[in-house]
């Protein structure tokens, strides 16, 4: 219930209105969000800087509570019901002035949320947060909205792409009072030259996003680091009333992906480095990611400590690097937000998931509720304090037993739901930010119907990886022995279930396509990942790493690495190329070597050109100048001779369409004085 204070106690310079406001003045209305547990809140709104109970305007919520309630946890039922909205006001209130919002909760783990609408436009949004007890102060100026005002509000485009065409895209916010049906949008690289373009046929509502990818794409041509902005102008013919929000602007990184460098291990019995072990923090890893800034070389690593603390992660910053450093985080609220992971993916725009293997993150013997967590890999956020309800960016509780995680977009993962037996794909929509729990964006689909079983005893993950080139989701299937796959493009709802906690949407999907793609010679499949046409399973049992060619329609396997320690659980291409795993019996992080043809020497490559190189089309140019006959070797990792050429022209032609992607030396021998010239090429898909 609401309560306006009259007592002459109090200065009231505001008054409650049922009709316009008069000129230097606005309409001010309150919407309050509970969660919950309504009866814990308490609000005030103050001149600002007023202390709680100091010149109270307004206070609404248990009255009980009130300033000195905070944290009590005493109070009994009264004020607001649970998960309900409640507009207050309306009020009027003085133009250019500044006012407090001061919240207070009973228990002093927040949950709240405010919407404060000026002159009837929700112009200021604020959520609680969790660690509220004491009083949390939201200050705000009464300010109405301009008429035509588009802000920045975020840019899409990833930390750190490759070379080549880049969408431009990113969130604008309409934050004027008049609908907005055409602007033009800008983009700038390092200060050059400002690519506009307009966008027309819209409609914008006042206070609403809008979602765009500029027309024209950026060529990202050379490696480095570059400084991106974006802003809208000529709204509707009009310009932006207010520049000071216009522009936003990050830093992106162009840098070169993950090399498919997978066939150097066939044939070869790989040299095994440990980037880390237990006296670096490794215990019972389960999983290990890189951030998606590959340049950061920086691996993250998910262990699964006990049910009693929940999981801690490894962040090994320039790994396998001399220098290199590692640091081991727990989460204030691992016991609930991250219960025995199994799995971590990252996603590129810096977000990681995690994967919790129990029935009830709640660990009180009642119904399950548990699913995969969101957690920023921002150091300023991630494991740091923020109220006790930990530092996780959002949670949605629809999948106990998840035995494995892989990334789709933004923040789109899916999970193994060892529980329901099956795939799940969830979709955190917007987080909540650190430590907030607002759930009501999340939208859950279980993929039910492909026999999927985990591993019955829940120690060993049956991980997941997305083929983002041809959208099939390649799933290990532990319980079964096999690996299945899905078109995450195929199938259609078909029914919905009852959800442990509210959801914009918890269904069912079905009509899909799916099959089990390799069904013989694993033994306990547990990790797995993808590069361009080649995939790797690690056996849990055997401590072998397949190795598959999956260009065709159906899989081919091209060999084993034999490791000779079972306890292998994630598997993984690092920025490197190579393979990285992490070992859950011997509590380890092993990077395989291989004769990396990179490390050849490159003599008087100047001297000859080879082009395209890397080569995708079958066949390479080569220019020399050599006069006369000459011999052309290409040259392995291994230094097997893979193809040799007798040709005697300046400019040749060479097809190379039957040499297997990878790293290799072309080597020129001239035929009069037995002069070698070796160039480094790299054959790729």
């Amino acid at each position: 219930m609401k309560k306006f204070l009259t007592s002459c106690a109090f200065s009231i310079p505001a008054i409650l209105v049922n009709a316009q406001c008069p000129v230097g003045q606005s309409e001010v209305t309150i919407d309050v969000t509970t969660d919950a547990y309504g009866y814990e809140i308490y609000w005030e709104l103050v001149p600002g800087g007023n202390s709680c109970g100091t010149g109270t305007l307004f206070a609404g919520g248990n009255m009980a509570v009130g300033c000195g309630g905070g944290g009590a946890q005493n109070q009994t039922p009264g004020g607001y019901a649970n998960n309900t909205t409640v507009s207050e006001g309306p009020w009027c209130l003085t133009d250019g002035a500044s006012y407090d919002l001061i919240f207070v909760d009973d228990w002093g783990d927040g949950g709240a949320s405010f919407t404060i609408n000026v002159a009837g436009f929700p112009v200021f949004q604020w959520s609680s947060g969790s660690g509220a007890g004491s009083g949390s102060v939201y200050t705000f100026v009464v300010e109405p909205p301009l008429p035509w005002d588009i802000q920045g509000e975020s840019i899409s485009v990833f930390n750190y792409v490759n070379i080549g065409n880049v969408d431009i895209t990113g969130t604008l916010f309409n934050s004027g009072s008049n609908v907005v049906t055409s602007f033009d949008i800008n983009y700038q690289i390092d200060n050059g030259a400002i690519i506009t373009a307009p966008l027309s046929g819209l409609n914008i509502p006042p206070f609403t996003d809008y979602s765009f990818i500029h027309p024209t794409q950026w060529n990202a041509a050379a490696n480095g680091t570059y400084s991106l902005k974006i802003w809208a102008s000529n709204l509707d013919g009009n310009a932006d009333m207010d520049n000071t929000n216009d522009t936003i602007q990050k830093n992106v990184i162009v840098g070169p992906g993950i090399p498919n460098l997978v066939d150097n291990y066939l044939g070869i019995i790989p040299e095994q480095t440990v980037i880390a072990n237990g006296s670096d923090g490794i215990e019972i890893p389960r999983d290990l990611d890189f951030h998606p800034t590959l340049s950061n070389n920086e691996l993250w690593v998910i262990l699964k400590s006990t049910e009693a603390s929940g999981g801690k992660t490894v962040k090994i910053s320039d790994a396998g690097e001399i220098g290199q450093t590692e640091l081991v985080q727990q989460d204030d609220n691992a016991w609930h937000f991250m219960s025995l992971p199994t799995g971590i993916a990252f996603s590129e725009n810096g977000n990681f998931a995690t994967s919790p293997g129990v029935y009830d993150s709640n660990h009180d013997g009642g119904a399950p509720f548990t699913g995969p967590a969101l957690w920023s890999s921002d150091p300023a956020i991630y494991a740091q304090p923020s109220g006790g309800n930990g530092s996780h960016l959002d949670m949605l509780h629809e999948s106990p037993y998840s035995m494995g995680i892989a990334h789709e977009s933004d923040n789109v993962f899916w999970v193994f739901d060892g529980q329901n037996n099956c795939v799940t794909r969830y979709d955190f929509g917007i987080d909540h930010g650190p430590g907030n729990s607002d759930h009501s964006d999340g939208i859950v689909r279980r993929y039910s119907g492909m026999g999927l079983s985990e591993d019955p005893a829940y120690e060993v993950s049956s991980h997941l990886v997305l083929d983002k080139a041809t959208n099939w989701l390649y799933i290990v299937d532990t319980g079964n022995d096999r690996i299945v796959r899905l078109d995450i493009t195929s199938g259609s709802q078909t029914g919905t279930f009852v959800p442990y906690e509210g959801t914009f949407e918890s269904s069912i999907y079905g009509g899909y396509t799916s099959e089990v793609y390799v069904s013989t010679g694993l033994t306990q499949p547990s990790g797995i990942d993808i590069v361009e046409n080649r995939m790797i399973v690690s056996d849990y049992t055997t401590g072998q790493i397949m190795i598959y060619d999956i260009s065709g329609s159906t899989v081919v396997e091209l060999g084993q690495i034999q490791t000779g320690t079972p306890g292998i659980m994630g598997v993984k291409f690092g920025p490197d190329g190579k393979i990285w795993y992490v070992n859950a019996i011997t509590n380890e992080v092993v990077r395989l070597e291989f004769n990396d043809v990179t490390g050849l020497d490159e003599s008087n490559g100047s001297e000859i050109s080879v082009y395209p190189n890397p080569v995708n089309t079958g066949v390479i140019t080569l220019a020399t100048m050599i006069d006369g006959a000459f011999q052309v070797n290409i040259v392995n990792a291994t230094g097997q001779v893979v193809a040799n050429y007798m040709l005697n022209e300046p400019v040749s032609k060479i097809d190379v369409s039957a040499i297997a992607p990878g790293h290799y030396i072309l080597q020129v021998i001239d035929s009069n004085n037995g002069t070698v010239i070796n160039k480094k090429i790299v054959v790729s898909e």
